[in-house]
């Protein structure tokens, strides 16, 4: 199994700034890759950025403001949130692709969620 930690949540007023991490830990094999959702009250899981083998994407609505970034050594994947707008209100959850130990196939694990409230 592979486990996710995420850390960085919180309260911040609009305009401002938190930097979201999610550290994976388990039996790993190789993790193809690693990326951020987010769900606010009332509204589906949306995906908000994802970076594997080097590349990103983003949805429309963070572009110019969110970057995610990944640290290969450590398994882990950042999300630097600036301009942070009341909408932007959601739990946030990491998950990763990955393959562990003894699977044939790379599957989705996902972390706990962490919030992330920005007042207006």
């Amino acid at each position: 199994q592979v486990q996710l930690v995420e850390s960085g949540g919180g309260l911040v007023q609009a305009g401002g700034s938190l930097r979201l991490s999610c550290a994976a830990s388990g039996s790993i094999n190789s993790i193809n890759a690693m990326g951020w959702y987010r769900q606010a009250p009332g509204k589906p899981r949306e995906l908000v950025a994802t970076t594997t083998f080097g590349s990103t994407n983003y949805a429309d609505s963070v572009k110019g403001r969110f970057t995610i970034s990944r640290d290969n050594a450590k398994n882990t994947v950042y999300l630097q949130m600036n301009s942070l707008r009341p909408e932007d209100t959601a739990v946030y959850y990491c998950y990763c692709l990955a393959r562990i130990r003894g699977d044939l196939y790379p599957r989705n694990y996902w972390g706990q969620g962490t919030q992330v409230t920005v007042s207006s």
